[in-house]
């Protein structure tokens, strides 16, 4: 369903991202999935590579606007305009509101939100001018709910919510949806360490007693990504097993 489609995917190299990024290969598009080093980017080459001989991986600092701008150039002057733009990249510093540095605070909305402007923005134009674009942003249930620690990512992931609305509404009239996909306790490598009795907690929370995956979130995304989705925008979908239940 994305033959033809270029499509960018921050935040590549493992996890939610990967999964995305070869879904969206499986679906036929031409798929660009970015990491910080190019360690990372050549390991995304070489799993899309399986998949998609076009598709592959590049450097991409998300907080950094020559960055984002020459990836831009880049991608523009070799495949043309992205059709596709899913902004997944973000990190996570778990700690009390107290205990939180003005740093620590900067780099989780830098990275989290800020980066999702700054990238939107950059690839908006090409989207505007061919009169076609998904914008896919991910973030989180815990921006709906809240959670212990996460009051900096919380604000970050609550904020994406409301700049895709707007942006949805921008957009609308130039045939560019703008939706969020926002996952539940996701099986990562960062769950998969979490103590049992932890985890039994979290499970507690989740009317389908499970975890989800990565692929859960793929999928999702892969339908927002395509002809199905024509009519949403604007909206958030929730990969999370029931929890919100919204």
């Amino acid at each position: 369903m994305l033959e033809n489609k270029i499509c960018l995917v921050t935040g590549a190299t493992r996890g939610i991202g990967q999964a995305i990024a070869l879904k969206l290969a499986e679906q036929g598009g031409t798929v660009i999935g970015t990491g910080t080093t190019q360690k990372g980017a050549n390991a995304i080459t070489e799993t899309l590579s399986a998949v998609s001989s076009a598709s592959h991986g590049q450097i991409l600092d998300v907080t950094d606007s020559v960055s984002v701008e020459l990836l831009a150039s880049d991608i523009q002057e070799r495949f043309g305009p992205v059709t596709v733009l899913v902004n997944n990249a973000g990190i996570s510093r778990n700690n009390l509101l107290v205990r939180i540095k003005d740093d620590e605070w900067d780099q989780i909305i830098n990275t989290n939100l800020n980066s999702v402007y700054r990238v939107s923005k950059a690839f908006l134009r090409g989207m505007m001018k061919q009169r076609e674009g998904r914008i896919i942003n991910i973030a989180s249930v815990v921006g709906a709910v809240g959670n212990i620690g996460q009051a900096h990512y919380a604000a970050a992931k609550a904020g994406l919510v409301g700049f895709t609305k707007s942006l949805a509404m921008e957009t609308a009239s130039r045939n560019i949806t703008c939706n969020v996909v926002a996952p539940g306790f996701i099986e990562t490598d960062m769950t998969n360490e979490l103590d049992e009795k932890v985890t039994e907690h979290l499970l507690a929370q989740i009317p389908a007693g499970r975890m989800g995956t990565p692929q859960d979130v793929a999928n999702a995304v892969a339908f927002l990504a395509s002809p199905l989705s024509n009519y949403m925008t604007g909206t958030t979908i929730y990969v999370d097993g029931g929890m919100t239940r919204r």
